[in-house]
């Protein structure tokens, strides 16, 4: 992880995404527990951008709850929202992302930001891929 800190190329993103992984550090790639990678005790330690430090994935958690919650429910309603729609968000989807980032804020359970992207307007309106399968029937 090191190296990617000293190329300025990979630097920019590896700042943002590393203090998440290295909070989560402890699920392994099947998000089962672990307190061990191999030989090695894992270090789940990390500070944010914002500088913010933490311990493990509880104190991450408790941090994204709090003093993040709405930058959070921001980013997954976008994320989710855009794999919904099978396509990258444009300036007019903002709208949706904020109402459905605003029913988060009332229930914060994952159905609740399903229904509500199910009900939102470009995922209503959305456009198919104009792919039709044949009719296989005239064979």
């Amino acid at each position: 992880m090191e190296q990617y800190r000293d190329i300025p190329g990979c630097a920019s993103c590896h700042r943002l995404i590393d203090p998440l992984g290295f909070g989560l550090e402890h699920f392994g790639p099947l998000g089962a527990w672990r307190d061990k990678d191999g030989a090695y005790s894992i270090e789940a330690t990390g500070e944010l951008v914002s500088g913010q430090q933490f311990e493990g994935s509880d104190e991450l958690i408790g941090i994204l709850d709090t003093k993040k919650r709405d930058l959070y429910y921001k980013c997954l309603a976008h994320k989710l929202l855009t794999y919904a729609l099978a396509r990258g968000l444009e300036y007019y989807d903002r709208c949706a992302v904020d109402e459905i980032q605003g029913k988060l804020g009332k229930d914060s359970r994952f159905n609740t930001v399903v229904m509500a992207i199910v009900e939102s307007i470009p995922f209503q309106k959305r456009r198919g891929d104009g792919y039709v399968e044949p009719d296989r029937s005239k064979r």
